[in-house]
């Protein structure tokens, strides 16, 4: 019997040029993750030594980590992600498309799945969500997290060709739980790097100057080498790897070996890094190690929202539940 990644390359190489980018950047976001949470909060000289007999740098998905995965297992990263995903289309089948009540409620339903990690100001969110049902908390200083920027990739998918739209759903998806200004700069801002992959441009280092420059916290040059949760460490260090290296493995292997948040920066290297390769430049060596059941909801999902983006039921008119 042929493995999962043989069938999802299978079926890419039959459809569109826009869905293997977009699967591309899916399955690149899993397989960040997958990487970077084996060395999720050590130093890079922590992983140096861990993996001195493979000459100081991890390099292959072994699971393990803080969290003791099993191999190919992924954290909240992608399981925000997909419950972000969920929740856009189900808005789709009810005719509430894009209703921010329904993506809280994911992410509620999501926490309460037990999922293997949690941010604490994604649960904090959450919890006040379930407390007051409010959309979204005051802004504070204590929101400035990666949490929203790292399962944002649903959005650009189900609103491709509708800028506004991903705008709008993009900060109310992000408010849900982080509600920080340079949290909102990032979720665009990858975002529209991301949206610009999808279309098959190709100038990700002008357009991450451009990002830098429009919001000089967000400058790379010369790389501070940070990579915490705190959304500027993770756009850094994101920018710096996805600009250096072309190839998506040098990419992403340079990013999770800056440990810290390293299933962040990973997943949003492979994010970045997958659009611009796609997914059947993907090593197969990855792939083959990724959960099958995560794999294959990747396919579906990617299909579905692009699927979403081009429905004429995509765009309500305002969003019915604002706060």
């Amino acid at each position: 019997m042929r493995d999962a990644s043989q069938a999802v390359l299978d079926r890419v190489s039959s459809s569109n040029a826009v869905y293997e980018r977009a699967l591309g950047a899916y399955l690149g976001l899993a397989l960040g993750d997958a990487l970077g949470a084996t060395v999720e909060f050590m130093t890079p000289r922590e992983i140096a030594l861990r993996f001195e007999k493979q000459g100081g740098v991890h390099r292959h998905i072994i699971g393990g980590g803080w969290l003791k995965l099993v191999r190919g297992q992924v954290t909240d990263d992608t399981t925000m992600s997909l419950a972000l995903g969920a929740a856009l289309l189900q808005g789709q089948r009810e005719g509430r498309p894009f209703d921010t009540r329904l993506i809280a409620d994911a992410y509620v339903a999501w926490w309460r799945g037990k999922p293997v990690d949690c941010g604490n100001t994604c649960r904090r969110g959450i919890q006040r969500y379930l407390r007051d049902g409010s959309l979204a908390g005051p802004q504070q200083d204590s929101d400035g997290g990666n949490g929203a920027l790292m399962r944002n990739l649903p959005v650009a998918l189900a609103t491709l060709g509708n800028d506004a739209l991903f705008e709008r759903v993009s900060l109310a998806q992000a408010h849900v739980t982080h509600h920080h200004a340079l949290s909102d700069a990032a979720v665009l801002g990858i975002g529209y790097l991301l949206r610009a992959l999808l279309a098959g441009e190709d100038r990700l280092a002008e357009q991450a100057q451009a990002l830098a420059a429009a919001h000089r916290a967000f400058r790379f040059q010369p790389y501070p080498g940070r990579a915490s949760g705190y959304v500027v460490d993770t756009v850094q260090t994101v920018l710096h790897c996805v600009t250096t290296h072309d190839d998506f493995e040098a990419a992403v292997i340079a990013a999770v070996n800056r440990g810290d948040d390293a299933d962040t920066t990973g997943a949003l290297v492979g994010m970045l890094a997958g659009a611009r390769c796609g997914a059947s430049r993907l090593p197969r060596h990855w792939l083959n190690r990724l959960q099958r059941g995560v794999l294959l909801d990747i396919t579906e999902q990617a299909s579905a929202l692009l699927a979403l983006s081009m429905s004429p039921r995509a765009a309500p008119a305002a969003d019915p539940h604002p706060f």
